[in-house]
């Protein structure tokens, strides 16, 4: 091969190599897929300048937090009146549910409830804080401290005065249709902090049991938009 045929080929090599770095592609691209779009879903971009959230981009959320060998498991997912929280805006209203409850690893989940530890949840608070264009805001749309026994969805949960029992399969906190107001049009996100007091039973079938609390993070990406979040009306006691 001549060197003028060699140089052409590294030339031609090189400018092909600039072209797929300019346009984001890789060489293992499939010959017949279409050129990928260079700049993300507006929804992606939106969500990566607001806040990183997992509750936006996957629509649900859900946390594994081990306390002495017990799993509490925390979900919170959009209800059927606002589902598309990438359309969550400032104004309006926006509604969510949360759950919680407890798996005791130190026994299979398909082993007898009575040698499983007890848990039973007590109170649940909840206070948000805001971020905004300009950075922290002031506002709290949505704040929460009730007794768990009084407000969980299960209208005859199991309770002693330790409050009510979140052992699974027995037990199950879950409120519903939780509500985020209105905020100042420059919020871009939100984040829930919940805190839950438990009382954990020391062995199983002692009846001794000691608090802890169990506390979660969860922000949400709040999007610009001078229309507000539109609310479908829903039954009564619907998710």
């Amino acid at each position: 091969m001549s060197a003028v045929v060699r140089r052409g080929l590294r030339a031609t090599v090189a400018g092909l190599t600039l072209a797929l770095a300019l346009s984001g592609c890789s060489m293992l691209d499939g010959q017949d897929e279409p050129e990928a779009e260079t700049t993300p879903a507006p929804s992606q971009t939106a969500v990566q300048n607001a806040v990183d959230s997992q509750f936006t981009r996957d629509g649900t959320f859900q946390s594994h937090i081990d306390i002495d060998g017990v799993d509490f498991v925390y979900t919170m997912y959009p209800t059927k009146s606002t589902p598309r929280t990438n359309e969550w805006y400032p104004g309006g209203n926006k509604f969510f549910t949360f759950t919680l409850q407890g798996y005791d690893l130190d026994r299979g989940l398909r082993d007898k409830f009575a040698t499983k530890r007890k848990v039973y949840l007590d109170r649940v608070s909840v206070r948000s804080t805001t971020m905004t264009e300009a950075g922290p805001g002031t506002e709290t749309p949505y704040r929460l401290n009730v007794d768990a026994r009084k407000v969980t969805f299960d209208p005859e949960p199991v309770t002693t005065d330790k409050g009510m029992l979140i052992t699974s399969p027995k037990g199950s906190f879950e409120l519903r249709n939780q509500k985020i107001g209105a905020m100042s049009p420059d919020t871009r996100g939100v984040t829930l902090a919940f805190n839950a007091t438990v009382w954990i039973e020391e062995s199983p079938g002692s009846k001794k049991f000691y608090k802890r609390q169990v506390r979660q993070s969860v922000p949400i990406a709040i999007f610009e938009s001078d229309t507000p979040t539109v609310a479908t009306r829903i039954p009564i006691n619907s998710n």
